[in-house]
């Protein structure tokens, strides 16, 4: 339903879970009623409506046989083959197309028949990237493609070998990218909640796109999650009850959304100790990478606003060790906790404000160094253009509590691979590894001294945002892609996997929204049946679990939401004062206009049918707009 009213736009929508479960049910009701056969099927493409690059082929044999689909490439390297088991009803996802193209998709039975059909698909989602450059082999990738997940003014996209995108979401899921041991991929929601980024939680998705869960945490979610061997999910996330951030995890069930544990890294140790430049005291650590040991039962968790990487007993929460630089870190802290380097001291380096942080099957860590003002003293602070960012392992001993680094990739492209924020490594084997430089930022030709790239103006010529992504094999660059635009991190995957490619069914929401905090005090204002002026372009969208208020106000004026009805009211305050960001992680949700605010509240904790009203300075306005709470 859209309408809108002389002042107030308003908008109802549905889950995109909803949408693509009515889509699904579209097309598997067609399949039920047509005569759909291997050389007549039935071709739908973007299926589940935000992957258009995707379709799904159905049709029947009399017996069960094989099916080989193969979408043609460019070039016969280029193309994407999959074998899919016997059966009688197949429903197939296709995966792979080109933009703007007739796809000659091709089928062949293992009884020996063949056939083709095209697929015919429009132009990409408006903010996806094209590769501006691309060096490797088709022999090196293997028919793998290289996936990237925004931080910038993009979109979560792969890419094969030649540089031609081949998978594109039309939908923001932010942050990690991960396939889980069922093939899907795990992403962060493209439900923007709060500031600066938090999404309302942790998204399972098919290739195809179809969302078969989202995880939705009262804490929201950000930056990262880590799938354990049971399939339950490690997921990041904080308590908005409190002035901190960023430094809670939980582990949530796969199947019911639950919260299982929860660990607090506050209290662990001072929260004011160990400053990185871009510390403060809301967002004192930063967790933005978790990873799990299975051998050590442990979590590794990155602390970007203290250049830390920290060790904890996975069941009680306790310190193992502290990774970094020591100093301005207790000296009880760093006897107890720190590693003393050795080896080649002259090729030593620590890292700051990393991202990334993992354990080797053989114990090592490795992390993104982004090396962002690269020292713990601020008159040592490195200008950007005299920085570097790298690819880093360290072999540490935890009884000696020594460390080594035995390998590092980046220090030697300086500038042109320093990135202050974002980015990520993988360990594919020894001496076989992927490092993402995701946050490049150049001005006038140099690196950015501002504070993130997330912050470059993309209109101004002057300004250039990059993403280079590098795999290396015994110290040789196998693979090197550039972007124009900043990704968070990188993901080699092949299109297809070995589990089920298209589950059907409905998808599921799971979990909840935390109760939106409310404001006890409402000024006294005078009340105007009129609505607000044009100029704050007020808009409200309501969906099936919340609704979001947004509009445009002065810096520092008087802003709130209120919801009243005969028997109750609820006031949300909504600051229009700007926080510093000093991690603009991902910067997808920043609006052009700083003044352009908005508030996302829970449905959940009250119910009833309520008028929204708007108090703006010293006057409540009504909005014409009631909101109805089941």
């Amino acid at each position: 339903m859209n309408y809108n009213l002389p002042k107030v736009s308003y908008e109802r929508i549905s889950h995109l879970v909803t949408q693509q479960n009515e889509s699904e049910a579209a097309f598997m009701k067609q399949f039920a009623e047509e005569e759909c056969k291997y050389d007549n099927p039935l071709l739908v493409v973007n299926p589940y409506l935000i992957n258009p690059l995707t379709a799904v082929l159905l049709f029947r044999t009399e017996k069960p046989v094989g099916v080989t689909i193969t979408v043609r490439g460019v070039t016969s390297v280029a193309n994407i083959t999959k074998t899919f088991p016997p059966a009688t009803e197949h429903v197939l996802p296709i995966l792979g197309l080109y933009k703007e193209c007739d796809n000659i998709v091709d089928i062949e039975l293992s009884t020996g028949e063949k056939s083709s059909v095209i697929a015919t698909t429009g132009g990409l989602p408006e903010l996806t990237q094209e590769v501006e450059n691309i060096i490797t082999t088709p022999e090196y990738m293997e028919g793998m493609m290289m996936f990237v997940s925004a931080a910038g003014k993009s979109l979560p996209a792969g890419y094969d070998y030649n540089g031609d995108c081949r998978w594109a979401m039309a939908e923001n899921f932010v942050f990690d990218m991960k396939r889980a041991a069922n093939g899907n991929l795990l992403m962060g929601s493209y439900r923007y909640s709060r500031p600066p980024y938090h999404t309302t939680g942790l998204c399972e998705v098919t290739m195809v796109g179809k969302i078969v869960k989202e995880y939705r945490l009262p804490g929201n979610y950000h930056h990262d999650q880590f799938e354990m061997k049971d399939g339950n999910l490690l997921i990041l996330t904080q308590d908005f009850h409190r002035e901190t951030v960023e430094d809670m995890l939980v582990l949530v069930d796969r199947e019911t959304g639950d919260i299982l544990k929860t660990w607090d890294i506050q209290g662990l140790y001072p929260m004011d100790v160990g400053k990185s430049g871009s510390w403060s005291s809301h967002d004192w650590f930063h967790c933005n990478a978790v990873w799990y040991d299975k051998p050590t039962n442990s979590l590794t968790l990155s602390g970007r606003h203290q250049d830390i990487i920290i060790n904890i007993d996975y069941e009680t929460g306790e310190l193992n060790w502290m990774l970094g630089d020591p100093e301005g870190w207790p000296e009880e802290l760093v006897e107890k906790y720190f590693f003393t380097p050795v080896g080649d001291l002259n090729n030593f380096d620590w890292q700051y404000e990393q991202h990334s942080c993992l354990i080797t099957p053989d114990g090592d860590v490795m992390c993104f160094d982004n090396g962002h003002w690269r020292s713990k003293k601020k008159e040592n602070y490195r200008k950007n253009k005299d920085n570097f960012s790298r690819g880093v392992r360290y072999r540490i001993n935890t009884d000696k509590m020594e460390i080594e680094q035995i390998w590092q990739f980046g220090k030697e492209r300086g500038q042109h691979f320093y990135s202050p924020y974002i980015c990520n490594v993988e360990c594919y084997a020894n001496d076989h590894y992927m490092v993402h430089s995701g946050g490049i930022g150049y001005v006038d030709g140099m690196a950015s001294e501002k504070l993130l790239p997330a912050f470059l103006d993309p209109e101004d010529p002057s300004h250039k945002q990059q993403s280079v992504t590098v795999e290396v094999k015994n110290d040789v660059v196998m693979f090197e892609m550039h972007l124009p635009s900043q990704f968070y991190r990188a993901e080699k995957l092949s299109l297809y996997h070995d589990g089920d490619n298209m589950p059907l069914g409905k998808g599921k929401v799971l979990g909840y929204l935390d109760v939106t905090p409310e404001f006890d005090t409402v000024p006294e204002t005078e009340e105007t049946s009129q609505p607000p002026s044009e100029w704050y372009k007020i808009k409200i969208v309501e969906e099936e679990d919340r609704f979001t208020f947004s509009g445009r106000f002065e810096k520092g004026c008087l802003l709130m939401l209120c919801l009243e009805n005969e028997q109750e009211s609820h006031n949300y305050y909504i600051s229009t004062t700007a926080r510093p960001a000093l991690a603009m992680c991902v910067g997808s949700f920043m609006e052009a206009d700083d003044r352009q605010i908005s508030l996302n509240v829970s449905k959940l904790g009250f119910s009833g049918i309520f008028a929204v009203k708007v108090i703006i300075n010293e006057k409540k306005y009504h909005t014409g707009i009631c909101i109805t709470v089941d």
